[in-house]
């Protein structure tokens, strides 16, 4: 009995032992099938990556790689180089140059060299539209006849304005502004000071003297109590401003379009004109006489009419014998249409225009061809084309 005792015994730690092996056989069979599957499931995803990566690269090129740049671009320039021409300042130069603002006054533009400026940053300049850009001169000689200071001022004044009848005279190297001022009754008024340039631009005219009824004002305070500032009222009066002895002029608000802006450094009585100076610009009236009449352009965006011009390389050449070329951007195609253009071999325009005056009354302008005519070979061409 013991003996067998001790057999079942035996048997049991045999089969427990067994038991156990089995089980750890098991466990380890499980942690190899476990490890197996995750090597099969990251192998599985690094193939599909490299596929997908491989497809990328056939069909887009490197992830990192800037799209290709398709459009034709000047020589030296650099990738988005075409958006930054189209904002950027456009150069000006021009000699003996009339430029008409409006139908009541002109300037007379010695010379100037600066940048027209756009004046809204999504807009390009137009010559159909002067008040898109402001001419900022660097330096220049540009004269205003004072007689057209007088018309342009009494055309201008608003209806309310207290002074009527403005007439302007140069007076040694001063000016005398003359004038009526309603106080109770119309009082004629005279008012005798310097012009001087500010820094922010402007025009300054001290009063050095003030009369009414051809008397000193002080005789007449007591009864009319006229002041400078009941001459001109800032508030209906754009660009003018009264300080003191004082009236500050500021041209760009004051003078019709195209505006012209720039660091004024002189302004000097030259009957019958004022003569303003930007910058350190010379005067010689000799070496001036020398060139021609034109209107020259360079860089940036600029719009003509249906035409947007970019890089633009354009110059304006007076055809006539006359000291000034007469622009006119209000009728400026007109002078285009009896003009001639001709391109250049940099791929800018040259344009030879008559004076407006000249073409008042011309009574043939250029027409378009008709369809009929492009189904006529036979037909001459038109004659205002010239063929070398």
């Amino acid at each position: 009995m013991r003996c067998a005792s001790r057999k079942g015994k035996g048997l049991r730690a045999v089969t427990e032992s067994w038991s156990s092996h089995r089980e750890r056989h098991t466990r380890i069979g499980a942690v190899t099938r476990s490890r197996s599957a995750a090597l099969a499931i990251a192998a599985t995803l690094i193939i599909l990556g490299a596929c997908v990566a491989a497809w990328r690269f056939s069909h887009h090129g490197p992830a990192d790689a800037p799209p290709a740049n398709t459009a034709a671009e000047p020589p030296g320039a650099t990738v988005g180089a075409a958006s930054a021409s189209d904002t950027s300042p456009t150069l000006v130069y021009a000699h003996n140059l009339l430029l008409r603002k409006g139908p009541q006054f002109r300037v007379y533009v010695s010379w100037i060299r600066g940048q027209m400026l756009r004046t809204h940053p999504h807009v390009n300049p137009s010559f159909d539209d002067p008040e898109s850009f402001v001419l900022e001169i660097d330096k220049g000689i540009i004269r205003a006849n004072i007689g057209d200071l007088s018309t342009f001022l009494n055309a201008s004044m608003p209806a309310n304005s207290p002074l009527k009848n403005v007439s302007i005279a140069p007076r040694g190297e001063d000016i005398r502004l003359h004038g009526t001022v309603h106080k109770m009754v119309s009082l004629p008024v005279d008012l005798d000071g310097s012009v001087s340039p500010t820094p922010d631009g402007r025009v300054r005219f001290h009063v050095k003297k003030l009369n009414v009824l051809k008397l000193p004002l002080k005789g007449l305070l007591g009864g009319f109590h006229v002041e400078l500032a009941d001459l001109v009222h800032g508030t209906n009066v754009p660009g003018v401003e009264v300080v003191d002895n004082d009236i500050f002029f500021d041209t760009r608000k004051l003078l019709p379009p195209p505006h012209i802006h720039g660091l004024i450094t002189s302004v000097q009585v030259r009957p019958p004109d004022l003569q303003v100076i930007y910058g350190d610009a010379s005067v010689d009236e000799n070496d001036l006489a020398k060139w021609h009449n034109f209107l020259r352009l360079r860089n940036g965006t600029i719009d003509l009419g249906k035409l947007t011009m970019r890089y633009v390389d354009l110059t304006m050449i007076d055809t006539s014998d006359d000291p000034w070329f007469d622009l006119d951007l209000v009728n400026y195609q007109a002078q285009l249409v009896n003009g001639y253009t001709r391109m250049t071999a940099q791929a800018g325009l040259e344009i030879y225009m008559p004076d407006v005056d000249k073409i008042t009354n011309k009574k043939k302008i250029a027409q378009s061809v008709t369809l009929e005519w492009l189904q006529n070979r036979n037909a001459s061409l038109p004659d205002d084309v010239k063929m070398k």
